[in-house]
């Protein structure tokens, strides 16, 4: 019975981390999806509309069907935070992270990612959701580790470097080139800067993103399947609007059964709906810090599916820059961990004190074994009131005063009746 307790226990605390190591691996697999279909010559505009379109159509089912009874009011408070939720996922974070990615690579890209649990641990600062005493260790950890992730971010910006070649991507031909004349030249240092900048900007939308999501979810704690779909419908409609001001060629909303429709569906169902539902679970019970501490992960899973399948080259740059960047994100993430663990040692150290509080004449004893146990609880000052325990003073315990254990009588020191 003990082993499966335990086995239970480490299933349920270990839900948040296989969730989120799931999600890197659908994160990647959009990264190198959408690469090809936008090297392809889709428009980034158009993959943004139908990738949100994807998104309500299979998650709205499931909000109708679960979520139906109770549904919180959609106050204009509300209505702001969907709306504002809305354009800063589908419009910002995606439009410009898919346009940076088009004028960079999928690692690079990825690597720019991990900035984000940096710039969400700064926003939950600035809105009190994170508290710093910059007089402890692990507070100094957390805002070093945020300096060192923003450096590495700026060394891969300015200093892109020489090429580092890959034993198996030596002789061979990108596949990505192939599929379209818009990736048969090199990307130029001035677009490289470019595409720097626009990760950069998704990846403060993105951290945005987190900020607000967990402040909507107070209101839709046990609806989250729905504020999902209210977000992704709501995103469809400004990235319509946005595709119409900004993309002007009828041809590029054709969509056949090619990359281009898996572009779509893939981010659409993968990154959109499940992942902002599974980033709602995991950000109820771990905090918008935690929900963002695995993208190191996605940067390495790209890294070796985009140069096996994109043939991608590397720099040297992008390299130093992720080795500088893993290590602020950990320096953070260790600050992390043990501010967690501290309100628990706290805990058992004034509850150790306050044991040694409680008053003599309470404590009851009983020898199982040839071991003393010292018990301090209501039902055990119940049993010596019975005369099933003895006390360790060799004196009654009055009942009146039975139903004040454990707590009052931590202050209140029981009389001896032979005082009185």
């Amino acid at each position: 019975m003990k082993s499966k307790t335990c086995c239970s226990s480490f299933l349920e605390n270990s839900k948040p981390y296989i969730a989120m190591i799931s999600l890197q691996f659908g994160y990647a697999g959009m990264n190198i999806i959408t690469k090809i279909s936008l090297n392809g010559g889709m428009s980034h505009y158009v993959l943004v509309v139908y990738r949100h379109a994807f998104a309500t159509a299979v998650i709205a089912p499931f909000a109708f069907f679960f979520e139906r009874k109770a549904q919180p009011k959609i106050t204009f408070k509300v209505f702001v935070q969907i709306f504002i939720l809305g354009l800063l996922g589908p419009v910002i974070d995606q439009n410009f992270y898919y346009a940076g990615l088009k004028l960079t690579s999928p690692t690079f890209s990825c690597a720019m990612s991990n900035m984000l649990p940096a710039l969400t641990f700064i926003m939950a600062i600035i809105f009190r959701m994170e508290k710093v005493d910059i007089k402890k260790v692990i507070y100094q950890a957390k805002v070093v580790g945020t300096i060192i992730t923003v450096g590495g971010a700026m060394l891969m910006t300015l200093y892109k470097g020489p090429l580092v070649e890959l034993p198996w991507t030596h002789h061979r031909k990108p596949l990505a080139k192939a599929t379209g004349a818009a990736a048969a030249k090199e990307t130029s240092n001035r677009d490289w800067l470019i595409g720097c900048i626009l990760l950069i900007i998704a990846t403060f939308a993105w951290a945005s993103l987190f900020i607000l999501q967990k402040a909507a979810l107070k209101t839709y704690s046990k609806h989250q399947l729905s504020l999902t779909s209210l977000v992704c419908f709501v995103g469809t409609l400004q990235a319509i609007v946005v595709t119409f001001v900004m993309e002007h060629k009828t041809p590029a909303w054709s969509i056949g059964w090619d990359m281009n429709l898996l572009a779509a569906a893939y981010a659409g169902i993968v990154t959109s709906s499940i992942s902002y539902y599974v980033q709602g679970l995991v950000m109820k019970t771990k905090g918008p810090v935690f929900a963002t501490a695995f993208s190191p992960l996605m940067m390495i899973i790209v890294a070796i599916m985009g140069s096996f399948i994109l043939a991608e080259k590397i720099y040297l740059g992008g390299v130093v820059g992720s080795l500088i960047i893993v290590s602020g994100l950990y320096s953070v993430l260790w600050g992390k961990h043990k501010e967690e663990q501290q309100p628990q040692q706290e805990g058992n150290h004034i509850n150790a004190e306050l044991e040694d509080q409680i008053p003599q004449s309470i404590r009851t004893k009983q020898v199982t074994n040839g071991n003393l146990q010292l018990m301090t609880n209501a039902e055990n000052v119940n049993k010596a009131i019975n005369g099933d325990i003895s006390t360790t003073h060799e004196m009654p315990i009055k009942a009146e005063e039975a139903h004040r254990c454990p707590s009052l009588v931590i202050n209140l020191p029981l009389s001896d009746p032979k005082a009185t």
